[in-house]
């Protein structure tokens, strides 16, 4: 295919090809070791990190399984999770911590152990906000706290979350390269041009690297599909995010309460998003992808998409949206 659909300059850093172009691939580890030194260590600390193999089953048959955007280590042993998080879930932060079980574990040796484990740092790039309470905030360091003395007590596992769409310096605003990494992150998709703020050699890898143009047709064709699963993605959030507000509002208007208005809104939002779901279920349905593919597009668990899905293809070929949802009522 060519790139009639794709109008951008620079990769969509926000898609699941986009962040893996950058992050995830041996031959630019140097963009991830750049970023990974501005947001945690504010200087040159890695020197190198090995990749690691980012699917995880866990130790028993019937454990969950666990995929990681990406997953490696440095020269210490020390261990870094990278995750792209494009819509908010309800326990986001639950599976964050779940996630960083696995290099923990991973650490234990056989025989004997005396239990000393290298640091563990997951890292989640969120595009969403989570935290409404200070619209400046969006920079979240979080470690294991005794609550009485405030001090960290334990030092070796770190949780780090930006919520990216509150970050909105602009390209004469940055100062450290921690700065540069969250401006290109944020805006690479929409810059026609290089900004002039960010002209050194990490830079010129990454702008070398994202470039559309100069894609193979097998990477133009990966990329595209990709895109339209993000866009796909993004265009039923947003609606359902509108009509769950309309149905909130309206019921708040019936009810005349407070309470009912903020009820309303939860629930409004609950079945606007479940309508979402099923309606990008069903176009990737339509697209003769699997449920290992769908569940992983959308970042859930094949467990949790089948009842969906197993709904959705018995629907087949009218898939009519009210059938759909009685046959998830039964289920």
């Amino acid at each position: 295919m060519g790139t009639e659909g794709i109008q951008d300059k620079y990769v969509n850093p926000y898609t699941d090809f986009g962040f893996k172009l950058l992050f995830g691939t041996a031959m630019n580890k140097e963009l991830l070791i750049s970023f990974l030194n501005a947001l945690l260590f504010k200087e040159e600390v890695i020197k190198d990190v090995t990749y690691l193999n980012a699917e995880h089953l866990g130790t028993q048959e019937f454990d969950r399984r666990a995929v990681f955007d990406v997953y490696c280590e440095n020269e210490k042993g020390e261990k870094f999770l990278v995750e792209m998080q494009r819509g908010e879930q309800q326990f986001f932060k639950d599976r964050s911590v779940f996630y960083s079980t696995f290099p923990i574990r991973e650490q234990a040796k056989r025989g004997e152990w005396d239990y000393e484990l290298k640091a563990v740092y997951v890292v989640g790039i969120l595009n969403f906000s989570f935290d409404n309470s200070d619209e400046e905030y969006f920079h979240h360091e979080v470690k294991l706290v005794d609550l009485y003395t405030h001090k960290v007590f334990y030092d070796k596992l770190t949780f780090v979350y930006l919520e990216m769409p509150k970050f909105n310096k602009t390209e004469n605003e940055l100062e450290s390269m921690f700065d540069k990494w969250l401006f290109v992150l944020r805006n690479l998709a929409s810059l026609l041009e290089r900004p002039k703020a960010l002209q050194n050699r990490v830079f010129d890898r990454l702008f070398e690297t994202a470039e559309i143009a100069k894609f193979t047709k097998t990477e133009l064709s990966e990329y595209w599909d990709s895109l339209k699963n993000f866009r796909d993605w993004y265009s039923v959030i947003s609606t359902a995010e509108k009509k769950g507000m309309e149905i909130g509002m309206e019921k708040g208007r019936e009810e005349g309460r407070q309470e009912g208005r903020q009820e309303g809104r939860e629930e409004g939002k609950k079945e606007g998003e479940k309508l979402a779901k099923i309606n990008l279920v069903i176009k990737k349905v339509k697209r003769g992808k699997p449920l290992s593919i769908i569940a992983s597009e959308l970042e859930e668990e094949e467990d949790d998409m089948k009842p969906m899905y197993d709904a959705v293809t018995a629907s087949a070929p009218e898939y009519n949206i009210d059938e759909i949802k009685e046959k998830l009522k039964t289920n």
